[in-house]
Parts: structure tokens; C-alpha cells; sequence
């Protein structure tokens, strides 16, 4: 099965639709343009149709809806959840400290800019 990601005119998902594969096969190799052409005759007015992979096989990341697609660098990165995170090599957002490395949980907290520990019922 192939995965396809519907993109608006910012180039963010609005939907993520899988094709089978035969349709997006042709002598045992897939053809992402197969699915695209499937895609946009089923539904004529939708946005632009990019292949994504559910094993992040292509374009680094799984697309999923509101995730942004970068074609510049041809991959696809979640919403940034805090302005003072970064995007790193892979396209996964990083803080800018690590959080702890222990069996503790923690949540960010962009105001200090440090991991906050959770406490968690029952503990």
C-alpha cells in the first residue's frame, strides 16, 4: 500500500490517503505519479498529492494532517509545538536543552525554558 498526503496551497496536509499498491504498481515497481494520477482523478478539486511513507522510507517523515511539507528540501516535519524549538538534521524539532535522561516525566516550559518534572498520581 502506498501513503499519499494532500497538500493546500501553504503546502500543509489536509488529508492522508493510502492507494493500493495495484494501482500504484506497474511490473512489480512502485510509481508514485500512478497514485497521484489515481488520486487527482477521484478527486478532481483537491489540493496537490505528495507520496509519503509510513516507515519514513521517503521524505523523512511520516506526513500526517497539519504537518508541513518543505519541498525545498523534499520532506514533510510536524507543527512546531514551541518558537524556541529547531528543526534538526532528520526534521524533528529539538528544545534547546535536552530534557533528563532518567525514569522521571517531564513537560516543557517555554517561559523557563526547562524541563518541568510531571508528577503523576499515585506517586
Amino acid at each position: 500500500m502506498a501513503n499519499f498526503a494532500e497538500l493546500d496551497e501553504n503546502n500543509i496536509v489536509v488529508n492522508v490517503l493510502v492507494v493500493a499498491d495495484d494501482i500504484t504498481t506497474i511490473n512489480g515497481v512502485e510509481n508514485e505519479q500512478l497514485g497521484v494520477d489515481f488520486l487527482n482523478d477521484l478527486f478532481p478539486d483537491s489540493g496537490t498529492w505528495i507520496q509519503t511513507s509510513y516507515n519514513n522510507n521517503i521524505r523523512f517523515n511520516y506526513a500526517g494532517i497539519g504537518h508541513t511539507y518543505d519541498a525545498e528540501n523534499d520532506t514533510f516535519y510536524e507543527p512546531q509545538p514551541y518558537p524556541s524549538w529547531t528543526l534538526d538534521e532528520n526534521f524533528m524539532w529539538q528544545p534547546p536543552n535536552p530534557m533528563p535522561d532518567d525514569d522521571k516525566s517531564y513537560e516543557w516550559n517555554e517561559e523557563t525554558q526547562a524541563w518541568d518534572e510531571i508528577e503523576l498520581d499515585g506517586e
